[in-house]
């Protein structure tokens, strides 16, 4: 797997940098929201919880996925401004949500 940024942005006002990125993951499946984060957090120097993947598209047929991510300054900023069904996807803060 490997991960290629493809645009930066940071965002003071909701405490995150903003993070458009590619995945080429040639050979095997689409990589999970855990892998990606766990990667992408060891990039930029941050802690996986406070790494919330937002959204991912892969087209069918294509090793190649899109995604869409947001790194918090702390796990309180990431609480305070994400919508609820993200964290639980992330599993940030607490147990997943059914």
């Amino acid at each position: 797997m490997n991960i290629e940024i493809e645009g930066k942005k940071e965002n003071p006002l909701m405490e995150r940098t903003e993070i458009e990125f590619r995945i080429d993951h040639q050979g095997t499946g689409t990589p999970t929201r855990d892998e990606i984060r766990t990667q992408l957090s060891g990039m930029l120097g941050a802690k996986a919880d406070t790494v919330i993947i937002d959204n991912m598209h892969t087209e069918f047929g294509h090793q190649v996925t899109v995604a869409y991510a947001k790194v918090y300054d702390s796990i309180d900023s990431a609480k305070k401004f994400e919508r609820d069904h993200l964290l639980a996807r992330n599993k940030v803060g607490g147990e997943e949500k059914e």
